[in-house]
């Protein structure tokens, strides 16, 4: 028998084999695998939302410049903003923990104080999970659990041609102070002595190390009469989620670098590391902003909607995925993201 590595068809290609071999049995499950998240009928006029992420030392965090405190409130936002995604709102959180003998309790309650002051900070529950041992480092293992009104879930394939492309805050800063952060442990090794180099680069380093959920946006959205056609957080760089979108709904798009929202903090580090910041911008993860589409008949109130940007329009699926540049160039998009495998 021939055996297929997991990197040939890699991350999602493993998530759509499985998908194509799961059966929904319960007539409450409205979507299942493939979304940010998985959407639950329970009730009448609200759906209950459930999402579950994973976070592995030396995959997608180093405690060489993590702060346990720091992690513990970033694992609770990543599970967050997957309900954000889906235009809903979080409510519940369980949290397992595998952890190796180096770790003393202390510890644990230096990574429990973030974990509390992030549910504090979106009003969730935590409400249970599973503490077990690891031979090697930590695994942090999260369900949270959500509720969204009946129709204005938003999933990543209701997408139509001609549809608004937005996305919250700004982008790239998370990479760019993960770069930083390499940086210094780097010269760290090679020098215990020599102090980081940190002047300046607060908030690269606060979107790296404490991102937050856009709970705001989700509640404007809704005060404002808004429904998205599509959305899904940013977690894996903005190039790559707009490929998630594009193929979910079957379209193609075009979006205009002058409009990708970058802080100037942003731009600036980046040029000191001699990155660009529109590579950091397209293909950096863990902004945990929001990328949605919605019906051009939204675009004033969208534009009535504080720290949105509209970025392009989505296209046919024949005409591609496109970046247009300020001299009207268009250049194909490609996903050059976080590869698991």
């Amino acid at each position: 028998m021939k055996f297929t590595q997991i990197s040939d068809i890699g991350e999602f290609g493993l998530i759509n084999r499985i998908k194509s071999n799961t059966k929904i049995i319960n007539k409450e499950t409205i979507c299942g695998i493939g979304d940010d998240a998985a959407i639950l009928n329970y009730s009448s006029g609200m759906h209950t939302l459930i999402s579950t992420d994973m976070m592995v030392e030396n995959i997608h965090f180093d405690l060489a410049y993590t702060p346990l405190k720091h992690l513990g409130y970033k694992a609770v936002v990543a599970n967050v903003s997957d309900i954000c995604a889906m235009n809903g709102v979080s409510k519940h959180i369980a949290i397992s923990l595998a952890i190796s003998s180096k770790y003393t309790v202390e510890a644990i309650d230096e990574l429990y104080e973030g974990i509390w002051a992030a549910c504090s900070q979106y009003q969730v529950d935590l409400v249970g999970g599973n503490i077990t041992s690891s031979l090697h480092g930590m695994v942090i293992a999260a369900t949270v659990t959500g509720i969204v009104q009946t129709g204005r879930a938003a999933m990543r394939g209701g997408a139509k041609q001609h549809d608004l492309i937005c996305v919250t805050g700004d982008l790239g800063g998370a990479y760019v102070g993960l770069q930083i952060l390499k940086r210094e442990k780097s010269v760290f090794i090679s020098n215990p002595d020599m102090q980081p180099e940190l002047d300046d680069k607060e908030y690269v380093l606060q979107r790296q190390l404490k991102p937050e959920a856009r709970n705001d946006i989700v509640s404007a959205l809704l005060s404002n009469n808004i429904l998205p056609t599509s959305m899904i957080d940013i977690s894996d760089g903005l190039a790559s989620e707009l490929f998630h979108l594009c193929t979910s709904s079957g379209t193609g798009c075009s979006i205009y670098d002058q409009k990708i929202p970058m802080d100037p903090l942003m731009v600036q580090a980046a040029e000191e590391l001699n990155l660009s910041a529109m590579t950091c911008a397209l293909h950096g993860g863990e902004d945990y902003e929001l990328l949605f589409t919605v019906s051009q008949s939204d675009y004033e109130k969208v534009q009535n909607v504080s720290d949105i940007s509209v970025i392009g329009y989505m296209t046919s699926a024949a005409e591609g995925l496109k970046l247009i540049t300020k001299a009207n160039e268009s250049i194909p998009l490609q996903a050059q993201g976080w590869v698991h495998f």
